[in-house]
């Protein structure tokens, strides 16, 4: 259970004016069609989250638990610096004219490739063990926090605290990041 509730509350804060939460309101005000967004985002994270907890899961079988707890450490630390960085929507991952769940689908799977949710994934199953807690986590983490901006649109993301939120999943991922470390020294 524990894995899980890291997770969750690892992905739900990290994602807060996440790139691809920007894209959640791009596609919400795009298409006004919520309902087929939310399927397209649930899908795209379940596929893209198990790919990188199947990631981090192979990568514990050629390190040892110390330097696996230090590598998974120095990644949380790397986060929380990368956490203070502002996203932008990159052109890559735009919707184009297809319907809604497609558009949403491809945009966010793209979107993901390489995104701190999903390396945070990968990092999380490699420490935890358990890649259905971890996925479950993270993908329960994500649309928490995109449900409501697809739901609220625009109007929801200009009134959060952004620059808070971003240095509160920073120091997050920092504690994180720290736990392991001290988990690999002692």
């Amino acid at each position: 259970m524990q894995a899980f509730l890291v997770s969750l509350s690892t992905v739900a804060i990290a994602e807060m004016g996440d790139r691809t939460q920007l894209l959640s309101i791009l596609l919400a005000a795009k298409f006004r069609k919520p309902w087929p967004i939310i399927a397209g985002i649930l899908i795209a994270t379940i596929a893209n989250h198990a790919l990188a907890g199947f990631v981090g899961v192979a990568f514990t079988k050629y390190l040892t638990p110390h330097v696996l707890d230090f590598v998974v450490g120095a990644s949380m630390l790397g986060m929380a610096a990368w956490t203070l960085v502002p996203d932008k929507l990159d052109d890559a991952a735009k919707a184009d004219g297809r319907g809604a769940f497609a558009a949403t689908l491809v945009a966010f799977f793209i979107a993901e490739m390489g995104d701190k949710t999903q390396i945070a994934t990968a990092a999380l199953a490699a420490g935890y063990h358990d890649l259905f807690e971890v996925v479950a986590g993270s993908t329960t983490g994500m649309m928490i926090a995109n449900v409501p901006a697809v739901l609220l649109g625009h109007g929801f993301a200009s009134r959060l605290p952004m620059k808070a939120i971003h240095i509160g999943a920073a120091c997050l991922f920092a504690v994180l990041g720290a736990w392991f470390i001290a988990r690999a020294l002692f």
